[in-house]
């Protein structure tokens, strides 16, 4: 776990480093969390997920080329051999999205500050009030690592040859279709043969990842086959492929999840409970 997270008082010990880059990935949407902590961490960049994406794709915040990708980070002054440090506002919500386009991108060199600004805080940070923009371009360079994302195309056939197991971040009464989806023009209910593990389930209430493979195990996924996360937008499917980096398991993540799956009137869904 210490490779992919790291404390609060190991974070402020890299604070200042020449290669160490703090990014501030806080997201949110209507709906979503909003009580976060105020300010940032001194020096940190803002890292805006609703930018950083693929303009020409009408779904929120996806991927975006290794080209464009690559334009962007070198904007925020990032370099190669930069030695990065996620983070976000709520504790961990977007930053595990974060986390996952970089990794996606081929840049290992990354953890994610766990419990995020709060932890931060509650350790004894100091705080900014705003943002470091002032950096020079970097000599960051994208490689895009195909393993870590999938399209519908892919699911679609996962779920025909069973060659993938498909895992759900979200909560369950949308899963099962109790409740209406937050997006207008979407369907209810969840892909064929998915398996539901609502993302907060990972999350303890000082805000920071309790990767519990039981956890894992009670959604009823197989630790031997290949795992697929999703969840509404991306986001959020990212913080149980997180979980899953913890365990030493890597997953491909469905970057249109359901805003794109729900969508369309060609895809097939299932209601009620999760497949036992």
């Amino acid at each position: 776990m210490a490779q992919t997270l790291i404390s609060a008082a190991d974070a402020m010990s890299r604070l200042g480093d020449a290669d160490t880059v703090f990014l501030d990935g806080s997201w949110t949407f209507p709906g979503g969390p909003q009580d976060g902590a105020e300010g940032c961490i001194p020096g940190s960049r803002p890292f805006d997920i609703d930018q950083v994406r693929d303009t020409a794709n009408p779904l929120p915040h996806m991927l975006p080329d290794a080209e464009t990708f690559t334009r962007h980070v070198r904007a925020m002054g990032i370099n190669a051999d930069s030695r990065l440090v996620i983070y976000d506002r709520f504790g961990l919500f977007s930053a595990a999205r974060v986390w996952w386009m970089f990794k996606a991108m081929g840049h290992d060199n990354i953890q994610v500050l766990d419990g995020g600004l709060p932890a931060w805080i509650a350790a004894g940070g100091t705080i900014a009030d705003s943002h470091d923009t002032s950096q020079q371009v970097g000599d960051f360079v994208a490689c895009f690592k195909p393993e870590r994302v999938i399209d519908r195309v892919g699911v679609e056939a996962a779920i025909r040859d069973g060659s993938a197991q498909i895992l759900d971040s979200r909560g369950k009464a949308r899963f099962t279709a109790r409740v209406p989806e937050p997006r207008q023009g979407m369907r209810s209910g969840h892909m064929p043969g998915a398996r539901n593990l609502p993302f907060t389930r990972l999350i303890g209430v000082d805000g920071r990842l309790a990767p519990d493979p039981a956890l894992f195990e009670s959604a009823g996924l197989d630790p031997d086959r290949p795992v697929i996360t999703t969840c509404g937008s991306g986001v959020t499917a990212c913080i149980l492929s997180l979980a899953l980096d913890c365990l030493g398991r890597q997953s491909a993540v469905y970057d249109g999840s359901w805003s794109e799956w729900g969508s369309r009137p060609d895809t097939e869904i299932e209601t009620g409970r999760a497949p036992s």
